[in-house]
C-alpha cells in the first residue's frame, strides 16, 4: 500500500527568523584581556621579523609572507574560540599556528625544513599542520582552503556538534570561484562557518580597488543570503566583539557569517615583493595611526595597567623565546631521506 508523501516543514507565523547581525561595539577589555592580547600580538610580530631575518640569511628558503601589521585579527577571533573549533588560513600562516598555541621552535623550524618541524621539513613557509590543536593548515593554492574549511563546518553540522570553522581567505582570494561554490553550500547547508576576509588593501600587488568590483567584502555573500559585516581589524577589542557575535551566531545554526577584517601588512606581499606599489608615507601612517600593538600599550599606560619597565620585560620575554625558537631552527638536524616516503597517499 503506497505511502502519503511527507510534507515540507511549514514555518510557523510566530516562529521568529534570527536577527540579522550588525557590527558590534569593541569589546570591554579587563586588565588581563589587554595584557593577554598585548603578548601575543609581540609574540607574532617578534616572531615575523626574525622570520624576515632568517629569510635574508638564506635559512628560509621558497616563499614567506608575513603578518605584521595584521595580529589584531587572529588574536582577537581567537579569543572567541572554544575546545573543538578549528583554524584554517592561506600562505600567511605562521601567526595563525602561534595564536593556537602551537609552539615556536616547531613552526620556526618548519621555517627553515628540519625535521621537527610541524610537517617534519617538507611543508615550510605555507603548509604547516596541526590536526591535534584543530588547525588545519595554511595553503598555498590562492583560495584552496576555503572549501575545505566548508567541509570541516559540514563535519561538525553532521556530527552535531557546537563547534565553528573559521576559515580565513584574503581579499585576493575573494575573487575565485570555489570560494562562491563555498558560500552557497554553507548556505544551503546552513553549515556553522564563519568565513574571515582579511583585507589587508592590497591583492599581491594590486589594489582592491583596481582588482574588485564590489570593495566592500562584506557584502559577498548577499546573493546567497550570508549576513556580512565590517570590522576594525587594526582593533583587537572590536575583532574580539565581532568574533562573539559571529561565533554565537553559528553555533545556534543559523549558518554561515561574513567577518570582513578591514587590516593592513606593512610588508610586501612575500618576502620577494619590494612594495613599491604603495607610498612610504602611507605605510608610516598606518603605524603610527593604528598599529594594533599600540593602541593595546597605549591603554595599558593610560589605565596604569602596566608601566613602561613592565612592557618592556614582556617584551623581553618574548623575544627570548623568539631567539631560542630561531637558534633551534638552525641547529635542529635535516629530515632523514627516508621521509620523502611518509604521508604519501598511494
Amino acid at each position: 500500500m503506497a505511502t502519503a508523501a511527507k510534507k515540507a516543514p511549514v514555518r510557523s507565523r510566530t516562529e521568529k527568523k534570527a536577527t540579522v547581525p550588525s557590527t558590534p561595539k569593541p569589546a570591554e577589555f579587563s586588565k588581563e584581556d589587554e595584557l593577554s592580547a598585548y603578548r601575543h600580538m609581540l609574540l607574532i610580530r617578534r616572531f615575523e621579523e626574525k622570520a624576515g631575518q632568517l629569510y635574508g640569511m638564506g635559512f628560509i628558503g621558497g616563499f614567506c609572507h608575513l603578518y605584521i601589521g595584521q595580529e589584531a585579527v587572529v588574536t582577537g577571533m581567537k579569543m572567541a574560540m572554544i575546545e573543538g573549533d578549528q583554524m584554517i588560513t592561506a600562505y600567511r600562516d605562521h601567526a595563525h599556528m602561534l595564536a593556537m598555541d602551537l609552539p615556536p621552535r616547531g613552526i620556526m623550524a618548519e621555517l627553515t625544513g628540519r625535521r621537527s618541524g610541524l610537517s617534519h621539513g617538507k611543508g615550510g613557509s605555507m603548509h604547516m599542520f596541526s590536526k591535534e590543536n584543530n588547525f588545519y593548515g595554511g595553503h598555498g593554492i590562492v583560495g584552496a582552503q576555503v572549501p575545505l574549511g566548508t567541509g570541516l563546518a559540514f563535519a561538525n553540522r553532521y556530527r552535531g556538534n557546537k563547534n565553528v570553522s573559521l576559515t580565513y581567505f584574503g581579499d585576493g582570494a575573494a575573487n575565485q570561484g570555489q570560494v562562491y561554490e563555498s558560500f552557497n553550500m554553507a548556505a544551503l547547508w546552513k553549515l556553522p562557518v564563519i568565513f574571515v576576509i582579511e583585507n589587508n588593501r592590497y591583492a599581491m600587488g594590486t589594489s582592491v580597488t583596481r582588482s574588485s568590483a564590489e570593495t566592500n567584502f562584506s557584502h559577498r555573500g548577499a546573493s546567497f543570503k550570508i549576513p556580512g559585516i565590517q570590522v576594525d581589524g587594526m582593533d583587537v577589542r572590536a575583532v574580539k566583539s565581532a568574533s562573539d557575535m559571529a561565533t554565537e551566531w553559528c553555533r545556534n545554526g543559523n549558518g554561515p557569517i561574513i567577518l570582513e577584517m578591514q587590516t593592513y601588512r606593512y610588508r610586501g606581499h612575500s618576502m620577494s615583493d619590494p612594495a613599491k606599489y604603495r607610498s612610504k608615507e602611507e605605510v608610516q601612517k598606518m603605524r603610527s595611526d593604528h598599529d594594533p600593538i599600540e593602541q593595546v600599550k597605549a591603554r595599558l599606560m593610560e589605565k596604569k595597567w602596566a608601566s613602561e619597565d613592565e612592557l618592556k620585560a614582556i617584551d623581553k620575554d618574548v623575544r627570548d623565546i623568539v631567539a631560542d625558537a630561531a637558534e633551534f631552527a638552525q641547529t635542529d638536524p635535516e629530515p632523514d631521506a627516508s621521509e620523502l616516503w611518509t604521508d604519501i597517499v598511494r
